[in-house]
């Protein structure tokens, strides 16, 4: 207990530092997001990748909290999965690439020895899917991060139930880490958690969430799975239905996500994300009592209910797109001076 809190101290710690600190060497380096108003440094999915690393690996390595065989092949597949991230920062990686070493890294931590081979492949599918949907959910300030504390603590608590410690403390460790993130990437936010910290964050919920379900019944499994990352397959739904509907490309970025939608309800970058990490939060709880064995399966069909109102419900909210001239230059509208100039003109 004493171990868990100081881990988790020195995680936040970490990770709020280390993003601090890499945010003017990511800026000179270019490792930036440029689909905001202004170049975003991706310092802080380095820094969520090293403390969660470096807490985990120390405690192991002393020995007072040992990660086992499971969370330490998950801690180092995790690795990869964020330096395959950091790849895609620093280049520009097609999308085939970010999903087939994601896969692979995935298809090293299944236990197909207790799920069986095809479970294992689809549990593998749904690694890739979550990790890839944190990173789309990386389009507002604070969200990812709000979003991975909550399913973080979620599967914290289902590794701790079916007593793999090891596992719950790193799920711990990674929830610090990314609150130490949060004090970067609160809006206004200084620094983004980029492909890097999104796919290992992603990679590391998903893979101990198949874990710790392993060998448990493949409908409740499918319940439980699919309540702990409810918000990141509402987002990705609704990107899909947006872009099939419009005709628009799949991999073509735009402002219809989630949080894009809200914002033009009215709510403010702050109420957004607090709201999608309230509705994260109510799916995760009902994951967490599903897997206790408190309620029945069958409430994730409320879960599901929510998804599916909250998908149809913000598709009816046209995205803001901004008409874009074939020089690929938005053209700036004329000054007041230069309009009325043409009216006389014309007149």
């Amino acid at each position: 207990m004493l171990y868990g809190i100081l881990a988790a101290s020195s995680a936040l710690l970490l990770a709020a530092v280390l993003t601090g600190l890499l945010r003017m060497p990511a800026l000179r380096l270019g490792i930036v997001d440029r689909r905001w108003r202004r170049p975003m440094p991706l310092s802080g999915g380095a820094a969520v990748v090293a403390a969660t690393c470096v807490v985990a690996a120390v405690g192991d390595r002393q020995g007072v909290t040992p990660l086992g065989p499971e969370a330490g092949r998950l801690l180092v597949a995790g690795a990869g999965v964020a330096l395959l991230g950091l790849v895609a920062d620093v280049l520009r990686v097609k999308a085939r690439f970010l999903v087939g070493g994601t896969a692979v890294a995935a298809a090293c931590v299944v236990p197909y020895e207790e799920t069986g081979v095809l479970a294992g492949i689809l549990a593998v599918g749904w690694i890739v899917f979550v990790a890839l949907g944190f990173k789309a959910l990386d389009h507002a300030d604070g969200l990812a991060g709000t979003v991975g504390v909550v399913t973080a603590f979620g599967a914290a608590a289902c590794a701790a139930a079916e007593v793999m410690d090891g596992l719950a403390v790193l799920l711990s460790v990674l929830a610090a880490a990314l609150t130490g993130f949060l004090m970067h990437n609160w809006h206004p936010a200084r620094a983004g958690l980029g492909a890097c910290g999104a796919l290992f964050t992603g990679f590391v919920l998903a893979s101990a969430a198949v874990t710790t379900r392993a060998g448990q019944e493949p409908g409740s499994n499918a319940a439980v799975l699919f309540a702990l990352s409810a918000l990141v397959a509402a987002d990705v739904v609704l990107v899909v239905l947006a872009r099939r509907l419009s005709g628009r490309s799949l991999l073509r970025p735009g402002p219809d996500h989630l949080a894009h939608r809200l914002r033009r309800l009215g709510l403010t970058p702050q109420g957004a994300s607090v709201l999608l990490g309230v509705t994260a939060f109510g799916g995760v709880l009902v994951a967490v009592l599903v897997h206790l064995g408190w309620i029945a399966a069958s409430g994730v069909l409320w879960v599901a209910g929510g998804v599916l109102a909250l998908v149809v419900g913000l598709l009816l909210v046209r995205p803001r797109v901004k008409p874009a001239a074939r020089s690929g230059v938005v053209p700036r509208p004329a000054s007041p001076q230069v309009t009325t100039q043409l009216r006389v003109r014309n007149g």
